[in-house]
């Protein structure tokens, strides 16, 4: 095994860090954004069919809260290659200890941390800086009739996002709050 990552488990269970050792010389720097046999060590065993890059030039920038339902439930994992973001986790698991609660990460081009979200979790970030890119590895294919989208000002999930939100998308704002009877989504 090579140890390119070193992994740590987020508060919330399935959640994980994975920082990526960068190797240096006079040529410049070499790091691994994904390996199938070192994820496997934290229980990451299915392939990675969908690679997305995204692009957000301001900072404050909010995007989320989404997911999909099964069977169309995926595992992301969300690397800044550039800039800096502070990038959410929400657990929406039935049945979970810790149901609707989140857990932030603060991921940059120059901390070399990607955030492993699991199925059954809803995801948003900030950018912290200006000219933000992120590539988010995703396990099952994007099917619009299969998302659904929490307001990421939601009180009853609490987040609190580092900066004031500048700009959120015109259907991000018209997501709706956690229904009282929500019962999360069964896996």
């Amino acid at each position: 095994m090579s140890d390119r990552f070193v992994f740590g488990q987020a508060p919330l269970s399935g959640v994980w860090i994975a920082r990526r050792n960068i190797f240096e010389d006079a040529r410049g720097a070499f790091g691994r954004l994904f390996c199938a046999e070192e994820f496997q060590r934290i229980g990451f065993n299915k392939p990675i069919v969908q690679i997305n890059h995204s692009i957000t030039p301001v900072k404050g920038t909010v995007k989320g809260l989404h997911f999909q339902h099964p069977p169309h439930a995926e595992t992301k994992i969300i690397t800044c290659l550039k800039g800096e973001v502070f990038d959410v986790a929400v657990d929406l698991r039935q049945g979970s200890k810790t149901f609707l609660s989140w857990y932030g990460q603060r991921l940059s081009a120059e901390n070399h941390k990607s955030i492993i979200i699991p199925e059954g979790f809803a995801h948003g970030f900030q950018t912290l800086t200006e000219h933000c890119e992120l590539v988010y590895l995703h396990t099952e294919f994007y099917v619009p009739k299969a998302e659904t989208a929490f307001n990421v000002t939601d009180k009853r999930i609490g987040i609190k996002w580092p900066l004031p939100v500048t700009v959120l998308s015109e259907r991000d704002k018209s997501n709706p709050f956690v229904p009282q009877d929500y019962g999360g989504v069964t896996l």
